[in-house]
């Protein structure tokens, strides 16, 4: 006997693996246009179901957390942190969006071994994917909070 919950992608919550999916959908040959690179996947993204969007953020933000640590911002490049001078959070945030980005093997690699952490690099439009794919669903306004904080910058200190 075979049982199967929820056929329906969109119906079902949204997975690790389709989080990837959506994230392997970045178009790389528009290096460059970072608009036109997220494209793809902010269109998947908006052909779903609202609540794949609010979980895609909640992943999102839960990867983006896992990497906001002192042992990563150390390994950021030519701004990475140190405690006698200024460093930006924003910055690294991108930072942590260009590991993400680069898909799933990639962001395993850099959280077992922070010294794999891109360095000088950033790719801030990762953020805007989910409140993209929310407008162009809803015509509304996204106002939403997910799951991780990943602004905060509290787990360097």
């Amino acid at each position: 006997m075979n049982i199967e919950l929820h056929h329906d992608r969109n119906k079902a919550p949204l997975s690790e693996a389709y989080f990837w999916e959506i994230i392997s959908l970045l178009d790389w040959s528009k290096e460059g246009d970072d608009e036109a690179v997220v494209e793809p996947a902010i269109a998947r993204l908006a052909s779903g179901s609202i609540r794949h969007i609010l979980e895609f953020a909640d992943i999102l933000s839960e990867k983006l957390y896992a990497l906001d640590g002192r042992r990563y911002a150390l390994q950021s490049g030519e701004d990475a942190w140190s405690p006698d001078r200024y460093f930006s959070v924003g910055n690294f945030l991108y930072a942590r969006c260009c590991v993400i980005a680069n898909g799933e093997a990639f962001f395993k690699d850099v959280l077992d071994d922070p010294e794999k952490m891109p360095k000088d690099r950033s790719f801030e439009e990762l953020l805007y994917i989910p409140s993209q794919a929310y407008q162009r669903k809803t015509g509304r306004k996204y106002a939403y909070t997910p799951a991780f904080p990943f602004e905060t910058f509290r787990r360097i200190s």
